[in-house]
């Protein structure tokens, strides 16, 4: 049952804060909760509650609607999240990969962009290790001589 636009309720009960399209936890204190949004961190979730004039204390399901609205608002007013963020850094990506910069082409061939050593380590980016095997010779079959 969908109480607002802003909330819905959880499955074993209580009001779930939905801000920016992402459902914050609402048993952790609002200025981690907001954390949980793609794009902002600790020190940007304290400037958005000093904004929006929320105690950093208060507890995401004790929010009022109010609060969650100014909340909504200054974050979409001021900031790019979520989505929009998303789009502008894969744009930025596909943007070094079109001009054939040397990250661009770091990007392009999936290796580390920021000057890492690759020799050893780079797995992340490298995925999990290909073997290479050395073939054993075939064995050459017996041609009946030597009896």
């Amino acid at each position: 049952m969908l109480l607002s636009t802003r909330y819905f309720r959880a499955k074993r009960g209580g009001k779930v804060p939905r801000i920016s399209g992402v459902d914050i936890p609402k048993e952790k204190r609002i200025e981690i909760a907001l954390t949980y949004i793609y794009g902002i961190g600790k020190t940007l979730s304290d400037r958005i509650l000093k904004v929006a004039d929320i105690n950093p204390d208060k507890r995401a399901k004790d929010l009022a609607e109010e609060e969650v609205s100014r909340l909504t608002a200054v974050i979409q007013k001021e900031y790019e999240v979520e989505g929009e963020l998303r789009r502008e850094v894969s744009q930025n990506i596909k943007h070094l990969i079109n001009i054939g910069t040397y990250r661009g082409l770091r990007h392009r061939k999936g290796l580390p962009v920021r000057g890492q050593r690759t020799s050893t380590n780079a797995r992340i980016r490298k995925g999990p290790r290909k073997t290479i095997g050395v073939k054993a010779k075939a064995k050459k079959a017996p041609t009946g001589k030597g009896k």
